[in-house]
């Protein structure tokens, strides 16, 4: 930002000027009927060390996961990849038993918005997509991020599909500004998307974490500009839209009561990163 422009926390000050303090300019916000960020929510310094150190264990993992993906091995490889390595390095898999959830990390292929539960009979194919999702515990800590891996001779519209979504992501990081608002990074990303033809899911969304797995706010990525929860320095949330090419609705598997397919069969991808709203920006932590 340059010097003499306004301020982001909305006062009008010029920002050179502006040294009110954050709970006054929160205030100054509720006050005009904006949602605002409990004290509870925003991270401190040595919080935000800690996470950061868990964060980059997350990066490590997916790092892991990016050398040895391959087509013909199974998405339970997969998982044996993320709680070795995570373990060996000193965390813990968040999802392990996470509500039930039975193994290490989630896996979601082709038609699988989320939450695909890693399995031996399970095998990756040439022409799948799939989303490796990691979250890790490190000294009491969360982080969470996911990727998409396009595998052998993915189709055109797979391809195009991924790219997109990528490009969803990239375009709600650039709307995440601190004083701005959750629904810019929603309306920059559902904007994206419906314009190249796509949909995004509308009842699965992001969410605050680090000292906890999933933490408020809840993250839509479907809602107005200017709206949902006012972006404050220390606010630590995921963006992750996941994207279908056919209609935004979903069903859950009824055997496992986790994996979540698409509606009308069609693919869906997903990327998720992790970051940390600044005082003079935002920043990804992990993804």
């Amino acid at each position: 930002m340059e010097r003499n422009e306004p301020c982001w926390c909305g006062s009008g000050k010029k920002y050179k000027k502006c040294h009110m303090p954050i709970d006054e300019k929160i205030q100054l916000h509720a006050d005009r009927g904006e949602i605002v960020p409990s004290r509870a929510i925003l991270k401190t310094p040595a919080q935000i060390e800690m996470i950061r150190k868990s964060a980059d264990l997350n990066t490590a993992v997916l790092d892991e996961v990016a050398k040895h993906i391959r087509i013909g091995m199974s998405t339970a490889e997969i998982d044996e990849i993320v709680y070795r390595f995570t373990t060996e390095h000193g965390g813990i898999p968040a999802p392990l038993n996470y509500q039930g959830f039975p193994k290490s990390v989630c896996t979601s292929l082709n038609n699988e918005i989320c939450h695909g539960i890693p399995d031996e009979n399970i095998m990756i194919q040439d022409g799948d997509i799939i989303n490796v999702d990691v979250s890790t515990i490190l000294n009491g800590y969360f982080s969470d991020a996911s990727r998409m891996f396009k595998m052998g001779n993915v189709s055109e519209r797979a391809e195009r599909l991924v790219r997109v979504t990528e490009e969803c992501v990239q375009r709600g990081l650039a709307a995440a500004k601190p004083w701005g608002h959750l629904g810019d990074i929603a309306d920059a990303i559902n904007t994206h998307a419906q314009a190249n033809g796509y949909s995004v899911v509308e009842e699965i969304g992001g969410h605050g974490i680090g000292l906890e797995f999933h933490e408020d706010p809840f993250v839509s990525y479907v809602t107005p500009k200017g709206s949902e929860m006012l972006l404050v320095p220390g606010m630590m949330f995921t963006i992750e839209p996941m994207i279908n090419e056919g209609s935004p609705d979903f069903f859950v598997d009824k055997d496992n009561d986790w994996t979540v397919y698409t509606i009308d069969d069609g693919l869906s991808a997903q990327i998720e990163y992790m970051v940390l709203v600044k005082e003079d920006g935002v920043e990804v932590l992990t993804k």
